[in-house]
């Protein structure tokens, strides 16, 4: 084998303290590499973007020498990164990567000079436990994590003004930070070869994990650090992927995925600057030596024409001076980049931000795919200084991204039944969804104005016989009285005590699934938009029933869904397993096998002890059937999948006084506008293989065409 293709140690940097001071004897921790790549590519070093002024840091690695540096903002996305901390540790010893470096100057959270275990996956938790008799009494694990204040420990010195060399008081950590140096007992189930080169199982397994550290650190009030906290964590414990840079896609990451924060497209290697909008590699092509780039991103920074479907203007960096002051931009860096791709014709992944419709004040950023730099040029922009702009256009026959969310912008602001192709009716809800119509949709045959089958339109349960809980005692909350719910304000509040002394809900997302989600009631005295009602208020999003190609009718969203948003309830006539009809398609059944996950926040991300993991295991007293036949909601027209994006939760609440469970659906992960929303329907038996392995069966063939597709459900 060529051991060129290896990385080769160089001469070390010299070492200097924060004032700019050469410390003696002490080397710097960033060795000067030479790691082919591709056509001889290394990535280059740290930068600081001209546009932001801001300094990239260095991730944090194991060191027992600590201190703490400003970490710059997700490209100003957030206004969380503020004032956030990360550390960063000195070594005496050199290091040796597979290349080491981001464009950020980041170091490979691979490498920490530590023994590495040997991958094992993390166990999986069963997502629910059937009825049976050994099992009908509630489980005390629906208490949620404690939040008491854990130690850190103690920063690196930092160097002096007045005297080279010298050390300053040791700086301890904020005891609310939450930042997990490292954890040598952590495995974070992402193997060595995952981590360089990913897949849409890691990408999803990777995304979902950060999300469910952000809610939890929002739940511990980690104040505005809790974003670079949650990417600072995941990055020292290895979960990421796609660590190894590269030209084109992107494995795992599909053309149209959104994401709510910067730091997510880092995690998964598709835009690896933290600050920056242009992401490149440093190429040795022969005698010639310069960057390339990889990926750009629109965030609104600068005045991108980013109207167009098919291209996109780009504006360069900088243009702003040390001292803030509008001057020319000039062909270096990214812009450089840029210059050479547009020569050497490589592709270019576009991520564009646009405005988040939940939220004015935040960007969600959409992969638009592969891209092509056909022309460049310079132009007097608003600051009257001259800037780079850079033409891309989109290479043919990829899926639709941008143009996804575009037409989904039209379709939500559309009122007109004859300005939308296909549309059967305008509102199949009949008017009972407050917050908007639901649209009949069929693109497929545009002639075909069948609607689906008889049945009404309800966003209730109904019971055909309901059994009375005698023993039941009727209490709810009394002290939020004309106002929500609060742990701040009522930290004894009988509701937030159900629910182990939190609220299940953190703006309007939910935090952890869990045994049972307790909401307030008509028992209690709190108002109507209280935050422990989330379910109870009907569509809260613009979805559409449309027309699938193999699966019938299919329910998909007008707008992006972030993961842990309320969708909807399955509602129906609630029935005894004697009611239901043999040949009911219809049918929610809690009693079936479902495929276990993992969803909650890890402890350990978080640095939390492992036994105050909350329960994933659903506790149902009783077989709950629901059957949506003859009266429903949106709800019916979701079909099934193997590796859905939506998942179930009970939720219980007093109707009249009486004790009731509803099935809530919630966005499992972020779901791209026009996305079909599909669940786990679950398997009616468990057979025994010859080898005594119990396989799950159901007894309908499955078409849902994804990877992990069991060939069955229900």
């Amino acid at each position: 084998m060529d051991k060129s293709l290896y990385p080769t140690e160089a001469e070390l940097l010299k070492s200097f303290d924060d004032d700019h001071n050469q410390i003696e004897g002490t080397s710097s921790p960033t060795p000067l590499m030479d790691t082919p790549f591709l056509m001889d590519i290394t990535e280059s070093g740290g930068v600081s973007d001209e546009a932001h002024n801001t300094t990239i840091p260095f991730p944090p690695m194991d060191s027992s020498f600590l201190t703490d540096i400003p970490f710059p903002e997700f490209g100003g996305v957030n206004d969380e990164t503020q004032n956030a901390t990360a550390y960063v540790p000195r070594m005496n010893t050199p290091l040796l990567m597979d290349i080491p470096f981001s464009e950020s100057g980041s170091v490979s959270d691979e490498t920490h000079n530590t023994a590495t275990p040997l991958p094992v996956m993390v166990m999986p938790v069963q997502t629910i436990t059937p009825f049976n008799d050994s099992n009908k009494d509630f489980l005390p694990s629906d208490a949620g994590p404690s939040i008491g204040v854990i130690k850190k420990g103690r920063g690196r010195p930092k160097g002096s003004k007045n005297v080279k060399g010298s050390r300053k008081k040791q700086k301890t950590y904020a005891a609310n930070s939450r930042v997990v140096i490292s954890n040598p007992n952590f495995n974070s189930g992402i193997m060595e070869a995952e981590k360089k080169n990913g897949n849409q199982e890691v990408v999803d397994l990777v995304l979902m994990r950060f999300e469910s550290l952000r809610r939890r650190l929002c739940q511990l009030n980690c104040g505005k650090s809790v974003l670079t906290t949650a990417l600072t964590n995941c990055r020292n414990l290895g979960v990421r992927t796609n660590t190894r840079k590269r030209i084109g896609p992107v494995p795992g990451v599909e053309v149209g995925d959104i994401f709510y924060f910067w730091g997510e497209m880092c995690l998964v290697g598709l835009h690896m600057q933290m600050v920056a909008g242009i992401d490149y590699l440093t190429v040795k092509d022969g005698a010639t030596e310069g960057p390339i780039a990889t990926s750009v991103v629109t965030s609104g920074h600068y005045s991108d024409e980013t109207e167009e479907i098919e291209s996109l203007v780009y504006t360069g960096h900088g243009g702003t001076d040390k001292n803030g002051q509008a001057v020319d931009q000039k062909l270096v860096r990214g812009n450089l980049a840029l210059e050479a791709s547009k020569n050497k014709g490589n592709e270019v992944r576009v991520i564009r931000g646009e405005e988040d419709p939940n939220d004015k004040k935040k960007k969600i950023y959409i992969y638009d795919g592969l891209y092509i730099v056909s022309d460049y040029w310079t132009a007097i922009g608003k600051s009257g200084f001259e800037e780079y702009k850079f033409k891309l256009v989109r290479k043919p026959g990829q899926p639709f991204g941008y143009m996804n969310w575009k037409s989904a912008e039209r379709w939500r602001k559309c009122s007109s039944d004859n300005s939308r192709k296909g549309l059967i009716l305008a509102d199949i809800s009949q008017g009972r969804e407050a917050s908007s119509p639901v649209p009949l949709v069929n693109e497929i045959d545009e002639n075909n104005k069948e609607t689906p089958g008889d049945f009404s339109y309800g966003n209730s349960q109904l019971f055909m016989s309901r059994t009375l809980d005698l023993h039941h005692r009727s209490i709810g909350c009394s002290d939020c009285y004309g106002r929500p719910c609060s742990i701040h304000e009522d930290p004894k509040c009988y509701c937030i005590m159900k629910n182990g002394g939190e609220s299940p809900y953190l703006d309007q997302i939910l935090v952890y699934r869990k045994p049972m989600v307790y909401e307030c009631g008509d028992s209690c005295a709190c108002l109507l938009e209280c935050k422990l009602r989330i379910t109870q208020n009907y569509l809260k999003i613009r979805v559409e029933v449309f027309k699938t190609e193999k699966c019938g009718w299919g329910l998909r969203s007008l707008e992006p869904i972030r993961a842990g948003t309320f969708i909807c309830e399955f509602t129906g006539m609630r029935k005894i397993i004697e009611e239901v009809e043999e040949d009911d398609e219809y049918v929610f059944d809690t009693s079936r096998f479902f495929n276990p996950f993992r969803w909650n926040c890890e402890p350990e991300l978080v640095g939390e002890d492992c036994w105050e993991q909350v329960s994933e295991v659903y506790n149902i007293k009783s077989r709950l059937l629901i059957s949506a036949r003859r009266n429903g909601n949106v709800s019916r027209f979701m079909n099934h999948s193997c590796s859905p994006n939506v998942m179930w939760q009970p939720i219980e609440s007093e109707e009249n006084r009486e004790p009731c469970i509803r099935i809530a659906f919630f966005a499992m992960r972020h779901i791209p506008p026009l996305t079909e929303l599909r669940y786990d329907y679950g398997m009616s038996q468990e057979v025994e293989e010859e080898d005594g392995t119990k396989v799950s069966k159901g007894s309908k063939i499955c078409l849902c065409d994804s990877e992990k597709c069991r060939g069955s459900f229900s």
